[in-house]
C-alpha cells in the first residue's frame, strides 16, 4: 500500500487515471490524424481566409494540444486530492 492507502482505493484512483488517459489519446488521434485525413474535404470551409484544414494543421491543432495538457493535468490534481495521493509542495 502506498501511504497507507488501500487497494480498493488505489484501483478507483487508476480505473480513473486509465479513463482519462484514454480520452485523451482519443482526441489526440482524432485531431491528428482524422483530421488530417479530411484535409481535402476541410479546405472547402474557409476560416479568416485560410482554409480550414490548413488552419487546423497552424492553430486549431495546438491550441488544442495545449488544452489536453492543461485539462489532464486539472483532473489529475483533482483525482489526486480525491484519493489522497497528491504530491506534498515543496517549501
Amino acid at each position: 500500500m502506498a501511504h497507507g492507502i488501500d487497494r480498493k482505493t488505489l484501483d478507483a484512483y487508476w480505473k480513473e487515471n486509465i479513463k482519462l488517459t484514454t480520452f485523451t489519446l482519443i482526441i489526440w488521434f482524432v485531431v491528428t490524424y482524422v483530421v488530417a485525413f479530411f484535409a481535402p474535404q476541410l479546405n472547402g470551409i474557409v476560416i479568416f481566409g485560410f482554409p480550414f484544414g490548413y488552419y487546423m494543421a497552424a492553430q486549431g491543432s495546438l491550441i488544442i494540444f495545449v488544452w489536453l495538457i492543461f485539462n489532464y493535468a486539472f483532473k489529475m490534481n483533482k483525482y489526486d486530492k480525491k484519493y489522497g495521493v497528491e504530491e506534498e509542495e515543496e517549501k
